[in-house]
């Protein structure tokens, strides 16, 4: 990263209302009292921190004027990066990092406003919650019904400088819902049966802890790295995603990201493009969309058969791990074209392969 690269801070909660916002501008509070020049940038208008409760604290900082857009009729108030960048301060304070922009912003997405002010040298403090990660998109689905649309890429959680858990246990939590501290008076009852079941709050709970475990295991890598300290381990697995273009891989390659960032194995997707159409490009660019924010590179690879293709690839490249999906081919087919997994279990003894479900129930 360059040199005049700002540094990032998230404070990661596993739910919204465990208090993010409220640890950031505290934060925030500190660094000015010790002599940094901090504004607000953007805090969502509907937090508790402009309640009565905690209003003389937010007012304590300087807030950057946001800049308005309309949007479906209704006016909305969304950072003004040209104002940020210009006014240049040590430290500034962005609310909800995955949150979506109008129609009509520089980009499309808040965290990519933080990855311009980042490049101009300024620091940021940003929150988010544990199910707006792009890997545990599949993951979040299972644990509440709902698909998560508005996503963070793990490469910029990961690249972060800094992440702190914001904690609460549920009960807790589940206390501030009640109160309606959380969510409207006339949504309490939708909630506390939704998203703030304690069994549910357990699980993402856990989740945020998970990741957080993992931000610890980075950085003893980094450190033993940086210390010349030899690692426990003397190589490196190497994976590869089979990703098809004849239907979805979104799942597989979520799920092969985590295993590999687990087990500090280098990955790669690859495909063969057989058949390709109309609806098949789509999907391809879709399973290529994904692969980018998750930071995988993408292989093509050519030959008339897919296993053949794939067998000699994972051979030159000593690959230890290979992750595929349920086969989508017909006894019939299975017959004339032979079981591609079957075919690499045969040719490929000494390499690891997983089977991975690549639909769910959405």
């Amino acid at each position: 990263m360059p040199e005049n690269r700002g540094t990032l801070k998230i404070f990661l909660g596993y739910a919204p209302g465990v208090g993010k916002a409220k640890v950031m501008v505290d934060e925030a509070i500190r660094r000015k009292s010790r002599g940094q020049d901090v504004v607000i940038a953007i805090i969502t208008q509907e937090d508790r921190l402009f309640s009565q409760e905690f209003s003389a604290d937010i007012t304590e900082l300087e807030m950057i004027p946001p800049a308005k857009y309309n949007y479906a009729g209704e006016e909305r108030l969304e950072m003004d990066i040209s104002a940020i960048i210009a006014r240049k301060p040590d430290v500034v304070l962005v609310d909800n990092l995955s949150h979506v922009n109008p129609s009509g912003s520089a980009r499309e997405r808040r965290w990519e406003d933080v990855e311009e002010i980042l490049r101009n040298g300024i620091d940021v403090l940003s929150t988010m919650n544990v199910m707006h990660l792009e890997s545990l998109n599949d993951t979040i689905f299972e644990i509440t019904g709902k698909r998560i649309q508005n996503t963070v890429p793990d490469r910029l959680f990961h690249e972060a400088d800094e992440v702190e858990m914001v904690d609460l246990s549920p009960k807790a939590l589940m206390n501030r819902v009640r109160r309606g501290d959380v969510v409207a008076k006339g949504d309490i009852d939708g909630a506390l049966k939704g998203l703030y079941r304690e069994v549910t709050l357990n699980a993402l709970r856990e989740l945020a802890m998970r990741e957080i475990a993992g931000r610890v295991d980075e950085d003893l890598t980094a450190f033993r790295k940086s210390s010349n300290i030899i690692r426990p381990w003397q190589t490196s697995d190497r994976m590869v995603i089979c990703i098809s273009p004849t239907r979805s891989s979104l799942r597989m390659i979520r799920r092969g990201w985590r295993l590999a960032q687990k087990t500090h194995s280098e990955v790669k997707a690859i495909y063969v493009p057989e058949e390709m159409n109309e609806v098949s490009t789509r999907i391809l660019a879709d399973d290529k969309k994904l692969c980018e924010r998750l930071g995988i590179p993408v292989v093509r690879l050519d030959g008339e058969e897919p296993s053949e293709a794939i067998i000699s690839y994972v051979q030159k490249n000593n690959v230890t791990q290979i992750i595929i999906g349920h086969t989508d081919r017909t006894r019939v087919q299975e017959f004339l074209r032979g079981s591609l997994l079957l075919e690499l279990a045969k040719q490929l003894k000494t390499v690891d392969i997983m089977v991975i479900a690549t639909e769910t129930n959405d």
